[in-house]
């Protein structure tokens, strides 16, 4: 990521455009006062611009500092010290992204400040040099617990926080969950820091916000805008449901607390947005409501513990949903239970749609990862499942998601297609074709015009079944799009699988 700008010419842009708004404006409210006075009145301007003075005193919100000086004393800024020839540490895989333009993460790129020696623009590493890093954070509680990012302090060596007073503290890591990049850290030695809560109202889209943090390690900040959106996913993990909002964030705000007017955290600074690597008013919050979950668990036990279903899952499409027979496209579609998951040990087959957990409707996969996420492992659940047609409801204990798992949620990227009644496709019985298994078809050749390419089918994919029933041949494949046309499908729905793993593809029928 370039951050290098000619300093000359940006800030004679910067001063330039600002002031020709101001007179722009100043222009505009002078014509609009002129026209609206009175004719009869050569000084109707006077009585018109007093209104209008007090309708503008009227709008204009109230300020924040009040609000301030109650949350920012318990805001600390995070700086840690990591030994660089530590190659697993988070920090400084994110730092040699952030030196990388072609980089997919550039787009959401983590927010904290280095200031190591070497490594930097082409420059050689030494060997045994140490990175210091600094992000922010917050007190939850007066004996000293706080928040942060796990990327701040991933891997640390020494942990120092440092108070809106000046005061400085050596902090200890109390534990981090990578999945939803938070960190709890410990002060001891006091019992009376300032602390603020989380709040437990989910925040509505276009509510004021109020940021707090450390960027680019100048200390104690703030800036303020609104929630811009909400169950935001920017692809960094399974769990993503961030809040996005416009108040400006930039590096070493990361752990930074985001306020609504009453003084409660709603959420986490995490990421933002960054072509340039500044803000450009795009800002990502962890919800307070997955914090508060997260913390709990890392202060009770260090670590945190997940349920774990044990399927792979992709969301279902208007195709997969007309295949199938559902009325809405909504809900999970099973590509493969796990051997042994309790899904598995369930029922739950390949092809079936979970629509509910405990009653609560499920939007699609991920909702279903978030879901399942925030259960105990070995609680009992209810699972409303769409299986070959019928309703059923399943009840099973979860497990725990092991520490080497992530909940798989695909995205099911399907392009549209303009539809016929040949997929175009050469099938081979899969028994025939060294490598390929016993089960289904294999794929020995693919028309790149036709529709089943169009999904992203390829050579050697296996099909499995079609419309939800097993094929072993061609015969097969022909009678059962026959059989979906005649009941007047649009699509049928394919399940294939590759070296990778096993999916569900739904092709359009003429």
């Amino acid at each position: 990521m370039n951050d290098r700008v000619n300093s000359d010419t940006t800030t004679s842009r910067k001063i330039l455009r600002p002031r020709r708004l101001a007179l722009l404006g100043t222009v505009a409210a002078l014509g609009v006062a002129v026209l609206a006075a009175s004719p009869a009145s050569p000084f109707g301007m006077t009585s018109f611009i007093a209104p209008a003075q007090a309708a503008e005193s009227a709008t204009t919100p109230p300020g924040f500092g009040d609000l301030v000086a109650k949350v920012k004393p318990a805001v600390i800024s995070v700086r840690v010290r990591i030994d660089q020839d530590n190659d697993k540490s988070a920090m400084l895989q994110q730092n040699r992204m952030d030196q990388d333009e072609d980089a997919p993460s550039d787009q959401f790129s983590r927010q904290f400040g280095f200031r190591g020696q070497g490594g930097m623009n082409g420059m050689p590493r030494q060997r045994h040099q140490v990175i210091t890093g600094e992000g922010s954070g917050f007190f939850i509680s007066a004996d000293g617990y706080a928040v942060t990012n796990n990327h701040v302090v991933d891997h640390a060596e020494s942990v120092q926080v440092t108070m809106d007073d000046g005061t400085t503290y050596t902090a200890k890591v109390v534990g981090t969950d990578p999945k939803t990049d938070l960190a709890l850290i410990k002060v001891d030695g006091k019992k009376d820091f300032p602390f603020v809560k989380f709040s437990d109202q989910k925040p509505r889209i276009g509510d004021w916000v109020v940021a707090v943090g450390n960027p680019f390690g100048l200390g104690g900040t703030v800036t303020a805008g609104i929630v811009s959106a909400s169950g935001r996913d920017i692809g960094n993990g399974p769990y993503d449901d961030f809040i996005q909002i416009d108040a400006p964030i930039n590096k070493g705000n990361s752990g930074g607390p985001a306020f609504d007017m009453n003084g409660n955290v709603i959420g986490v600074n995490t990421a933002i947005y960054s072509p340039s690597g500044g803000s450009v008013g795009i800002g990502f919050d962890i919800p307070s409501t997955t914090a508060k979950l997260v913390v709990a668990q890392l202060k009770d036990k260090g670590a945190v513990t997940r349920g774990w279903l044990g399927v792979q899952v992709q969301p279902v499409t208007a195709e997969i949903a007309d295949s199938l027979g559902l009325k809405e496209a909504r809900g999970a579609i099973v590509d493969n239970p796990q051997d042994g998951s309790p899904a598995a040990k369930a029922g739950i087959e390949a092809g079936d749609v979970i629509t509910a957990v405990n009653g609560t409707a499920i939007k699609d996969s991920r909702d279903l990862a978030r879901t399942i996420a925030t259960l105990a492992p070995g609680s009992s659940v209810k699972l409303d499942v769409f299986h070959k047609g019928d309703s059923k409801t399943v009840t099973l204990a979860l497990g725990e998601l092991p520490n080497e798992r992530q909940a798989k949620a695909d995205e099911g990227k399907a392009q549209p297609g303009n539809g016929a009644p040949r997929l175009g496709l050469a099938l081979a019985p899969a028994g025939e074709v060294q490598g390929a298994g016993q089960k289904g078809v294999v794929v020995t050749e693919v028309d790149p015009q036709g529709p089943a390419a169009q999904r992203g089918i390829q050579t050697g994919d296996v099909i499995l079944n079609v419309g939800g029933k097993p094929v072993a041949n061609v015969g097969d494949v022909r009678s059962e799009l026959a059989q979906a046309k005649s009941s007047g499908k649009n699509s049928v729905l394919l399940q294939v699988k590759n070296a990778d793993a096993t999916r569900f593809v739904a092709v359009p029928l003429a």
